[in-house]
């Protein structure tokens, strides 16, 4: 699914979805929530880049791979997104209903 959110336009993976992608190692998830959220458990092999801290600039180079971000819920990811197409970063994809989400479906969490 597609949504805009400010000027840019976002592409949301279910879990069902960014898991199958993962399995495949389709995918690379940068999750950013604050770093004691991280702690309290993520998408197993998420790499954590806080929202407070996010520079578009610094994300890992996806070897091929689609990279993924990641919050709670998906308005911090959303925000992440923003400020990747302000930096004109090629990022537009995150998780939809976030961690949230990925708990509900009932996916692995890595601590």
């Amino acid at each position: 699914m597609v949504l805009g959110s400010g000027k840019s336009q976002h592409l949301e993976l279910t879990a069902g979805e960014l898991e199958a992608m993962l399995s495949k190692d389709e995918a690379l998830v940068v999750d950013v929530r604050e770093p004691n959220e991280f702690a309290e458990g993520h998408i197993p092999g998420a790499l954590n880049m806080p929202l407070s801290n996010f520079d578009p600039s610094a994300l890992p180079h996806p070897q091929g791979k689609t990279l993924v971000l990641n919050c709670q819920g998906g308005k911090r990811s959303g925000m992440a997104l923003d400020k990747c197409g302000i930096a004109q970063k090629a990022v537009d994809t995150h998780l939809a209903g976030g961690f949230g989400a990925w708990q509900s479906a009932g996916l692995p969490v890595e601590r």
